[in-house]
Protein backbone atom coordinates (compact mmCIF):
# COMPACT_ATOMS: atom_id res chain seq x y z
CA UNK A 1 0.00 0.00 0.00
CA UNK A 2 1.17 3.17 -0.72
CA UNK A 3 1.94 6.33 1.69
CA UNK A 4 -0.82 7.71 0.12
CA UNK A 5 -3.65 5.24 0.41
CA UNK A 6 -2.34 4.36 3.78
CA UNK A 7 -2.97 7.94 4.77
CA UNK A 8 -6.40 7.78 3.48
CA UNK A 9 -7.09 4.82 5.17
CA UNK A 10 -6.25 5.92 8.43
CA UNK A 11 -8.42 9.31 7.98
CA UNK A 12 -11.08 6.56 6.97
CA UNK A 13 -10.52 4.81 10.13
CA UNK A 14 -10.71 8.34 11.98
CA UNK A 15 -13.78 9.18 11.03
CA UNK A 16 -15.53 5.43 11.53
CA UNK A 17 -14.47 6.33 15.22
CA UNK A 18 -17.28 8.98 15.02
CA UNK A 19 -19.90 5.87 14.22
CA UNK A 20 -21.41 4.62 17.73
CA UNK A 21 -22.79 1.50 18.27
CA UNK A 22 -26.44 2.62 19.05
CA UNK A 23 -26.85 0.52 21.83
CA UNK A 24 -23.40 0.80 23.80
CA UNK A 25 -22.50 3.85 23.21
CA UNK A 26 -18.86 3.35 22.44
CA UNK A 27 -17.67 3.75 18.52
CA UNK A 28 -17.52 0.90 16.14
CA UNK A 29 -13.16 1.09 15.77
CA UNK A 30 -13.12 1.17 19.62
CA UNK A 31 -15.38 -2.10 19.75
CA UNK A 32 -13.66 -3.95 17.37
CA UNK A 33 -16.05 -4.36 14.96
CA UNK A 34 -13.88 -2.65 12.20
CA UNK A 35 -12.31 -5.75 10.45
CA UNK A 36 -11.04 -3.66 7.40
CA UNK A 37 -10.76 -1.19 5.10
CA UNK A 38 -9.96 -1.61 1.57
CA UNK A 39 -9.04 0.85 -1.04
CA UNK A 40 -8.84 0.04 -5.23
CA UNK A 41 -7.33 1.63 -7.91
CA UNK A 42 -10.42 3.75 -8.16
CA UNK A 43 -10.76 4.87 -4.10
CA UNK A 44 -13.67 2.94 -3.69
CA UNK A 45 -13.69 2.22 0.06
CA UNK A 46 -14.86 -1.34 1.19
CA UNK A 47 -15.60 -1.49 5.22
CA UNK A 48 -15.24 -5.36 6.21
CA UNK A 49 -17.08 -5.33 10.15
CA UNK A 50 -19.14 -7.36 11.86
CA UNK A 51 -21.71 -6.75 14.64
CA UNK A 52 -21.89 -8.14 18.15
CA UNK A 53 -24.27 -10.22 17.44
CA UNK A 54 -25.55 -11.84 14.34
CA UNK A 55 -29.65 -10.74 15.23
CA UNK A 56 -28.49 -6.98 15.47
CA UNK A 57 -31.88 -4.62 14.89
CA UNK A 58 -29.48 -1.48 13.84
CA UNK A 59 -27.19 -2.81 11.28
CA UNK A 60 -29.35 -0.67 9.05
CA UNK A 61 -28.52 2.09 11.34
CA UNK A 62 -24.44 1.63 11.47
CA UNK A 63 -24.38 1.11 7.77
CA UNK A 64 -26.07 4.33 7.31
CA UNK A 65 -23.99 6.04 10.11
CA UNK A 66 -21.24 4.45 8.15
CA UNK A 67 -22.00 5.80 4.63
CA UNK A 68 -22.87 9.12 6.55
CA UNK A 69 -19.71 9.54 8.26
CA UNK A 70 -17.69 9.32 5.13
CA UNK A 71 -19.95 11.34 2.85
CA UNK A 72 -17.48 14.17 3.37
CA UNK A 73 -14.50 12.61 2.13
CA UNK A 74 -16.15 11.29 -1.11
CA UNK A 75 -17.92 15.28 -1.58
CA UNK A 76 -14.05 16.52 -1.56
CA UNK A 77 -13.49 13.61 -3.96
CA UNK A 78 -10.58 11.97 -1.55
CA UNK A 79 -12.83 8.41 -2.02
CA UNK A 80 -15.26 7.79 -4.25
CA UNK A 81 -18.67 4.78 -3.64
CA UNK A 82 -18.65 2.42 -0.04
CA UNK A 83 -19.21 -0.62 0.42
CA UNK A 84 -19.57 -1.93 3.71
CA UNK A 85 -19.25 -5.94 3.75
CA UNK A 86 -20.50 -7.56 7.41
CA UNK A 87 -19.25 -10.79 8.17
CA UNK A 88 -19.57 -13.01 10.63
CA UNK A 89 -15.86 -14.59 10.62
CA UNK A 90 -13.73 -14.14 12.97
CA UNK A 91 -17.27 -14.32 15.36
CA UNK A 92 -16.80 -10.69 17.54
CA UNK A 93 -15.78 -11.16 21.27
CA UNK A 94 -14.99 -8.81 23.97
CA UNK A 95 -11.42 -9.46 23.73
CA UNK A 96 -11.18 -7.42 19.91
CA UNK A 97 -12.35 -4.26 22.01
CA UNK A 98 -9.73 -1.35 23.18
CA UNK A 99 -8.72 -0.38 26.29
CA UNK A 100 -10.89 2.93 26.11
CA UNK A 101 -13.97 0.38 25.27
CA UNK A 102 -13.64 -2.00 27.79
CA UNK A 103 -12.76 0.72 30.38
CA UNK A 104 -16.20 3.12 28.93
CA UNK A 105 -18.38 -0.29 29.16
CA UNK A 106 -16.80 -1.46 32.43
CA UNK A 107 -15.31 -4.85 31.05
CA UNK A 108 -12.39 -6.23 33.28
CA UNK A 109 -10.04 -7.65 31.76
CA UNK A 110 -8.80 -11.29 32.54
Amino acid sequence: MTNDNQEKVDRIKAELENVMDPELGVDIVNLGLIYGVDLDEDNNVKVTMTLTSMGCPLAGTIVSDIRRALSELQQFGEIGEVDVDIVWKPVWNKSMMSRYAKLALGVHES
